[in-house]
């Protein structure tokens, strides 16, 4: 088998300029995408964050609201019998 003497240079030459655009192309890119993977979970949890606030006013409010019912039930029967009971004028 025979081998061009060129060949081992053009090999070293060719390995050199894919080491040379991988460092100057490739690792930039993909510190890129990376940093926008950072800024795109970040700003996901942060609108999580966001509707488990909203949820947790929303569960509040419910609990006032039952409260309310719960509380004023027995007063709310008592007054309705009340009324029944009143004379129409």
């Amino acid at each position: 088998m025979d081998f061009n003497p060129l060949l081992i240079p053009l090999l070293a030459i060719s390995i050199g300029l894919f080491a040379v655009i991988g460092g100057v192309f490739v690792k930039p890119w993909l510190a890129l995408k990376q940093r926008k993977m950072e800024l795109e979970a970040q700003m996901v949890a942060e609108k999580a964050a966001q509707y488990a606030a909203h949820t947790d006013r929303l569960e509040q409010r419910v609990a006032v609201l039952e409260r309310i019912l719960t509380d004023r039930s027995t007063q709310l029967g008592d007054e309705i019998e009340r009324l029944r009971d009143a004379p129409i004028n």
